[in-house]
């Protein structure tokens, strides 16, 4: 049996349905991780069902089914149809296969595509191209715990970030090249999901983060810094679309409690964004398929609020979903590897 190298591509995940009981399933399997709300487990169980689960449900079921298509779920059907399209690029020697952290396809259940294949690697690719402990490090603690009942184990690769590959940022600005072709925005905004401050400050190396100006490089020192790597992120896609620093804004969305996440907050500068710049073109970088968070969050609620404080456009970049240089991207960092 020839050798075949196995790619297993993740996202986090997303109810099997709109309905509140799946999406009440899914709060709790994702909020109850202890790598997202990373508090005591007794106090965490108590504010994810007693509180959080309970409350929030019908308020995100509404949302998401704003967001529902007759395909299902972007995250689920970007996800599925980009898998298909990187296994095809990849030719014979590949099998690949789709996962989710939380809910379905499981990662259990996406490793069995290479159940008596004959693999002899594993490239998993996690699709947060910056490292968070809450989002990379939550799903390859899973992973782990599904590959520790193998038998026989291949070599496996893990890609903890991907934001310095040349083509994810070639892509983003390919995307946003097609609205800049045919407008002329004044500002740009790149608005990614925000974390707690602690867990920045819990993951830091040798204590260089401070929250501030530290991140305005990017080195060895906070190269697993979730803020340093946004601020790079930005750094790499503005140079592809030929804009300067002074031209866009950076910030961080979907704030939850009352504890200081990082900042700035984008809910707080879309006002201030309106009162000086009318026609402003966003980007959502920390995600690859349109979701919650950016179709609704940044795509609908933020441009009311735009819109309300007297601009006049907020255009939403859309993801990378299952682009041609997504693929492309995706692909170069498969055989770099194998």
């Amino acid at each position: 049996m020839a050798k075949k190298t196995g790619v297993l591509l993740l996202n986090l995940g997303t109810p099997d349905s709109p309905k509140v009981k799946d999406v009440r399933k899914y709060l709790r399997e994702f909020l109850l991780d202890r790598r997202v709300i990373d508090i005591n487990a007794i106090g965490r169980w108590v504010l994810v069902n007693l509180i959080i689960a309970p409350f929030r449900a019908p308020k995100s079921a509404e949302e998401y089914r704003k967001l529902w298509t007759e395909e299902g779920s972007p995250l689920l059907y970007h996800g599925v149809k980009l898998t298909e399209l990187v296994e095809k690029a990849l030719g014979k020697d590949y099998i690949v296969s789709f996962g989710m952290r939380y809910q379905n396809p499981s990662i259990n259940e996406a490793l069995k595509a290479f159940h008596n294949k004959g693999i002899d690697k594993l490239i998993v690719l996690p699709l947060y191209p910056q490292y968070a402990s809450a989002t990379t490090g939550s799903t390859m603690e899973k992973v782990w715990e599904e590959l520790s009942k193998w038998e026989i184990l291949p070599t496996v690769e893990v890609v903890a970030n991907f934001l310095e590959h040349p083509l994810l940022a070639q892509a983003h600005a390919e995307l946003g090249k097609a609205y800049m072709e045919k407008k002329k925005y004044d500002h740009f905004v790149f608005t990614y999901h925000g974390l707690p401050e602690r867990q920045i400050l819990k993951g830091s190396f040798d204590n260089y983060c401070k929250l501030g100006e530290c991140c305005n490089t990017y080195h060895a020192k906070n190269k697993y810094c979730y803020r340093a790597q946004c601020f790079e992120t930005t750094r790499r896609i503005a140079k592809e679309l030929g804009i300067t620093e002074d031209q866009y804004t950076v910030c961080f969305q979907s704030r939850l409690g009352k504890t200081p996440w990082i900042k700035p907050y984008t809910e707080d500068l879309v006002e201030e964004i309106a009162k000086e710049h009318k026609n402003v073109l966003v980007f959502s970088p920390a995600f690859v398929s349109d979701c919650l968070e950016t179709t609704i969050e940044v795509g609908e609620t933020y441009k009311e609020d735009f819109e309300h404080a007297g601009g006049e456009d907020w255009q939403l970049v859309e993801s990378l979903n299952s682009s041609d240089k997504w693929v492309e991207c995706i692909k170069e960092m498969v055989i770099e590897r194998s």
